[in-house]
């Protein structure tokens, strides 16, 4: 697998009325094309802020961030972006809720009136990957939370990004959904094959679908720790009952332990 996302030596300062905050220092991070790669580390210590400069909706203010080898110098188009609020639009349907990026994307915005109807069974589609065939006429009240998040990683999806970044997308969820989403975003990403970056507090949910575990130090944020996850795949949930599986969740613990502490 070649490198696809490179983040090289950032630092970001949010500048501030009353005084520059670092987010950022001196961050280093490598995602192969097609890789599942998790972000974890202590509350405060920069993840959503990695997120915004992968897809660039903020600059670094050092250092270079590249993408399938460009540099990205604004926002992207090849990337996806799913958060812990699904966010859908209440007045549409759930099909409509999916559809909205082709709607305002290139190369997808000029043509989606005259290839609707693709764009539909395409939405369709997906939606029957995630588990909601049949609910593309219901209206997101009409659904549950998780339900809800299925449609949001629909909807992260339709424009078939090369890249997917998931910002906290099940936190909201009780444990037995969170689970059962776990493996839906399992099943889609080996059918699929794009690269993954998700930011998450859940220690199990980053070893159970990641090839790698990235620990974050406290703010100003950096990588301390990158942790192949070498377990085999697919994994089923029975997986994370394991003594393999326990002794990385407990290693990336103790790592965030330290680095809180430092």
């Amino acid at each position: 697998m070649s490198a696809f996302v490179e983040i090289d030596g950032v630092s970001l300062t949010y500048r501030g009325a009353t005084g520059d905050v670092p987010a950022l220092a001196g961050t280093t991070l490598s995602v192969a094309r097609g890789e599942f790669a998790a972000v974890v580390g202590p509350s405060g210590c920069g993840k959503s802020t990695l997120m915004k400069l992968v897809t660039g909706l903020v600059p670094p203010t050092l250092g270079r961030v590249a993408l399938a080898g460009q540099a990205v110098d604004g926002p992207v188009k090849l990337a996806g972006m799913a958060f812990q609020n699904p966010s859908l639009l209440p007045w549409r349907n759930v099909r409509d809720n999916v559809l909205l990026p082709l709607e305002v994307v290139e190369p997808h915005r000029h043509r989606f009136r005259a290839e609707r109807r693709q764009y539909k069974a395409q939405a369709d589609e997906l939606l029957a990957t995630v588990g909601l065939a049949g609910f593309a006429e219901r209206f997101p009240w009409e659904l549950s939370g998780g339900m809800q998040q299925r449609v949001s990683l629909c909807r992260a999806l339709i424009h078939q990004p090369a890249l997917l970044m998931l910002d906290e997308p099940f936190a909201a969820l009780d444990a037995f959904t969170r689970e059962e989403l776990w493996c839906v975003l399992r099943d889609v990403w080996h059918k699929i094959g794009f690269t993954v970056i998700l930011v998450t507090h859940d220690l199990r949910e980053a070893t159970f679908l990641s090839d790698t575990v990235h620990v974050m130090s406290a703010r100003p944020g950096r990588i301390v720790t990158s942790r192949l996850v070498d377990l085999p795949r697919p994994r089923d949930l029975a997986i994370c009952y394991e003594p393999d599986f326990t002794a990385i969740v407990h290693e990336l613990r103790s790592r965030i332990a330290e680095v809180r502490q430092a």
